[in-house]
């Protein structure tokens, strides 16, 4: 990829061959060919606008929810975490938050002024700008449930705002204008429910206590099929435990596959396939990922 000389100009931080195990919750991945955190938005702006227009952009917070092959990914990767993390109170129940902002924190702030309901952001294992991506969720809540618009940037580093109803939302799903990506979201939540410390620590603990918090995993791998539970199913195909490679499906929660240490991206792709193809053939039920899945193979 050849950098136009405008790039000279850029402040935030640019490297070649970026490996994405270091940017990813399995700590898996090839690398990237070129990942850039930008110093702030006019910076990320004229990064973009930069770009040859075939240039694969692959945007990357926590790294939760995504598997990155063993060959790494071509084009450019874009870290906002850190950087376009800023929150802001518009109004009395009206929050701002920037694509970076990690939802736990989103969570917490909600926590301190009183707005509700917004503990289940606590659960979310990533940043603002996946959750809106994906419309996550936990402990019942979702993320565009609490959207009024948000704030977007395309490939020539054009800002713009869209309006909630500008996009297509379903479970895990959100189908919207192509070649954009969210910058920011504004949230409405509710006065007079407000949401304690104590709520989002008690629901952190029945995370932690369901689920393998502390070890490599990128969250639930499936959705949940209509009317049952993904874990449910792979625990009955019985898969609990099962090993390929240095990948294994967790004990504590089914739906989640653990990096024991040494796993690669392909022992991690190759157990995802071993459990879709074990529960079709037991139980009759074509599970549907989840995880995004990125790059090529070693």
């Amino acid at each position: 990829m050849n950098f136009p000389g405008s790039y000279a100009l850029l402040r935030g931080e640019l490297r070649r061959d970026e490996p994405m195990a270091l940017h990813t919750s399995w700590r898996v991945g090839g690398p990237a060919e070129f990942w850039y955190r930008p110093a702030d938005l006019k910076d990320l702006q004229i990064f973009l606008a930069g770009l040859a227009p075939d240039t694969p952009v692959h945007w990357v917070g926590l790294g939760s929810n995504l598997l990155v092959r063993d060959g790494g990914l071509s084009g450019a990767v874009i870290s906002p975490q850190g950087v376009i993390d800023n929150i802001s109170r518009l109004g009395d129940n009206i929050v701002y938050a920037e694509s970076g902002v990690a939802c736990a924190k989103l969570a917490r702030t909600c926590s301190r002024w009183g707005l509700g309901p917004s503990e289940f952001f606590a659960g979310i294992p990533g940043t603002v700008g996946g959750a809106l991506a994906m419309n996550a969720g936990a402990f019942g809540g979702e993320t565009w449930e609490r959207v009024n618009a948000v704030d977007v940037i395309d490939r020539n580093g054009k800002l713009r705002r869209r309006h909630r109803d500008e996009y297509e939302v379903a479970y895990r799903s959100v189908i919207g204008p192509a070649d954009e990506w969210f910058i920011g979201a504004e949230f409405h939540f509710d006065q007079g429910v407000p949401v304690g410390r104590e709520a989002i620590q008690e629901l952190l603990a029945r995370r932690k206590a369901t689920q393998p918090i502390g070890v490599p995993s990128c969250g639930s791998v499936f959705r949940n099929p209509p009317d049952d539970h993904a874990a449910r199913l792979i625990e009955a195909a019985g898969l609990k435990g099962h090993r390929l490679g240095g990948a294994h499906v967790s004990e504590k929660h089914a739906n989640f596959i653990i990096n024991a240490g040494e796993a690669t991206a392909a022992d991690i792709e190759a157990l995802i396939d071993h459990v879709r193809e074990t529960v079709l053939r037991k139980h009759g039920v074509d599970l549907t990922q989840e995880v995004r899945v990125l790059g090529v193979p070693a």
